[in-house]
């Protein structure tokens, strides 16, 4: 099978500006826009002699800068390339999960920061943070094959039961790599937020995925990142306070989580009518600028999820107020546009507000570095703009479009413009359905036992019932 990804050293060579000669046999000047790599004498690890560092600042499609690092030593031939972000920590890490059906699949770039995970979900496979890398998804699988590869004569050696585990591993990632094992799934986990998958314009609902996630304690003492003014930090209200008012705004002292300095975030309680009761929560930092915005809904779990279809005519429906809660999926088939559950987190704005905060993260993400740069060819650039004109239309009210949410947890909602309450609006459609196995997986309701959970499960109860006859007969016997 032939190889779509090359080593970062190769992929500094290509990217070098090469000088022109002008008339007078001397090199000319570079543009401007030419990307210069840096050369730097360096001390070899493994030989101790001299080596030559190669440096390149680039643009990543969809992405940010990154810094191409890659190293060579004439002396004993060592190598080594890696990759470093050029940004700075983000202020949420980010999970991105792409799900392959076809070969064309394998060729998505790929950044894997040094500080990100790579799980492929139907392997079992999970390579730990360690050297950045700019390669593919192929090549990403490649390496993890080939790394277990390389042991099995000692594994089989010291561990045959071992080996024949991992030579079921190798078996099935090479069958996936021949196009054999269709669909499965990889995942990044990166708690810097400096990883990504590439997404594609023609990506439906459930085949790319980026979630934004705030780090834990531990993840920000593993990145360097702690609040060095000291000071408790307060997680809730006093029982003094009594129970909360949806007319008053509370705040109560938290840690940025883009920089762990003190901040401010400010809760209030939002009746919706005909709905239900929803908490808006602001986070806001003074030292870096900071800021979130996100909606919470409570209640018991329903036992149905719910699909919303909104037919939006004009301006009158841009207006309708929209709830999009975290576990709920946005589609608009006319304009061939899907937002995972997670993508946006809880949203309470208008369906004109939603549109264009997807347009303006979407344009955010894939225009960031600018037209031109290497990896977005010119036929990727033209389908991304005729996607956002038709997504400018459809905010500016000009073109009819379709929108569909669906929540296995119900928990979204959209305003009616019925003239009576009750009554059913002609635009607006709204079922209930059966949550999918893949669903009840994903939030988590497989595992939860919601009745008798006092009581052990016969399996547990019959293991403990075997346990506590060893002990008597042990007791005996001794």
């Amino acid at each position: 099978m032939p190889s779509h990804f090359e080593p970062i050293g190769q992929r500094v060579e290509q990217l070098a500006p090469k000088a022109t000669p002008d008339t007078n046999g001397a090199p000319a000047e570079n543009d401007d826009d030419e990307r210069i790599v840096e050369q730097i004498e360096s001390l070899c690890m493994n030989c101790h002699q001299n080596g030559m560092t190669r440096l390149l600042l680039t643009s990543i499609p969809y992405f940010r800068d990154i810094v191409l690092m890659s190293f060579q030593c004439d002396h004993c031939g060592f190598q080594n390339n890696e990759i470093q972000a050029a940004s700075e920590v983000q202020p949420k890490g980010s999970r991105y999960e792409l799900r392959l059906f076809q070969m064309a699949d394998f060729e998505r770039q790929v950044v894997k920061s040094d500080t990100a995970t790579v799980k492929f979900i139907e392997l079992d496979v999970e390579v730990p943070a360690g050297r950045g890398q700019l390669t593919n998804i192929e090549g990403l699988l490649t390496t993890i094959v080939d790394d277990l590869e390389s042991n099995q004569d000692a594994r089989r050696q010291q561990q045959p039961e071992i080996a024949d585990k991992v030579q079921e591993i190798i078996d099935k990632g090479r069958a996936m790599l021949a196009g054999e094992a269709f669909p499965f799934r990889v995942a990044i986990d990166d708690p810097a937020g400096n990883s990504f998958i590439a997404p594609d314009p023609r990506d439906g609902v459930g085949k790319w995925e980026k979630r934004e996630y705030f780090r834990t304690a531990e993840q920000n003492e593993m990145l360097g990142l702690a609040d060095t003014r000291g000071g408790a930090l307060a997680t809730g209200f006093d029982e003094a306070d009594g129970a909360t008012a949806s007319d008053q705004v509370y705040q109560f002292p938290s840690h940025c989580p883009g920089c762990m300095h003190p901040c401010t975030t400010n809760m209030k309680m939002v009746d919706i009518p005909h709905f239900r009761q929803v908490v808006l929560m602001n986070t806001s930092c003074d030292d870096c600028g900071y800021k979130s915005n996100d909606v919470k809904t409570g209640g018991e779990i329903p036992k149905l999820g719910k699909r919303i279809t909104v037919r939006v005519k004009g301006s009158v429906d841009l207006a309708r107020d929209i709830l999009k809660s975290e576990s709920c999926a946005l589609e608009c088939p006319e304009l061939h546009l899907s937002v995972n559950p997670g993508t946006l987190g809880g949203r309470f704005t208008t369906v004109e507000g939603l549109l264009t905060q997807v347009r303006d993260d979407l344009k955010s993400q894939i225009f960031e570095t600018g037209p031109g740069h290497d990896g977005l060819s010119q036929a990727e650039q033209d389908r991304w703009t005729r996607f956002f004109e038709n997504l400018d239309d459809a905010v500016a009210g000009n073109r009819e479009f379709s929108i569909i949410l669906q929540d296995p947890l119900a928990a979204s909602y959209v305003q009616s413009l019925a003239d009576n309450p009750g009554e059913p609006d002609e635009q607006m459609t709204v079922e209930e359905y059966e949550r999918t196995e893949e669903e009840e997986e994903d939030l988590g309701l497989k595992d939860m036992k919601t009745e008798n959970y006092g009581e052990k499960a016969e399996g547990e109860k019959a293991e403990g019932e075997k346990a506590e006859g060893e002990k008597a007969e042990e007791k005996v016997a001794s």
